[in-house]
């Protein structure tokens, strides 16, 4: 089976480096589908999880907070300003967070880029979320 090598990195360090048959990322118009040989591109990604799917079927999950996808026939990278590792995600500590990130939402009277702010840390929250929940029903 045909391969493409898989590089997720954050601005901190490289998360994940290898080998898949197939990779998904959240791209700004939707979800994306990488195969080996597919044709280059780059665009941006939004928050949410990056799958690869291994030679064996297993998957790798990971989460990110958005960032730029570019794709070469034999090389997708993935450069996020955070990415996880599935088994990192904590879902008390996000549902905590999103509380937290709503009540502040609400409550505030703040100017245009603030309430920007605010609600791009909401959707950042909601996505992680979504994404343990994703990971839950995948390895069941």
């Amino acid at each position: 089976m045909s391969t493409i090598r898989v590089e997720i990195v954050s601005a901190e360090q490289e998360i994940w480096s290898g080998e898949g048959t197939m990779v998904f990322a959240p791209g700004i118009a939707g979800e994306l589908g990488i195969a080996p040989r597919h044709a280059p591109l780059i665009t941006r990604l939004t928050s949410g999880d990056v799958r690869v799917q291994m030679e064996d079927g297993e998957q790798q999950f990971f989460f990110i907070t958005g960032g730029l996808l570019e794709i070469q026939p034999d090389l997708v990278t993935v450069l996020s300003d955070t990415a996880m590792r599935g088994e990192e995600l904590d879902e008390e500590a996000a549902q905590a967070a999103m509380k937290r990130a709503e009540e502040q939402f609400r409550d505030a009277s703040v100017g245009d880029q603030d309430y920007a702010d605010m609600k791009a840390e909401l959707a950042a929250w909601a996505a992680q979320i979504r994404a343990i929940e994703k990971l839950k029903k995948i390895r069941g």
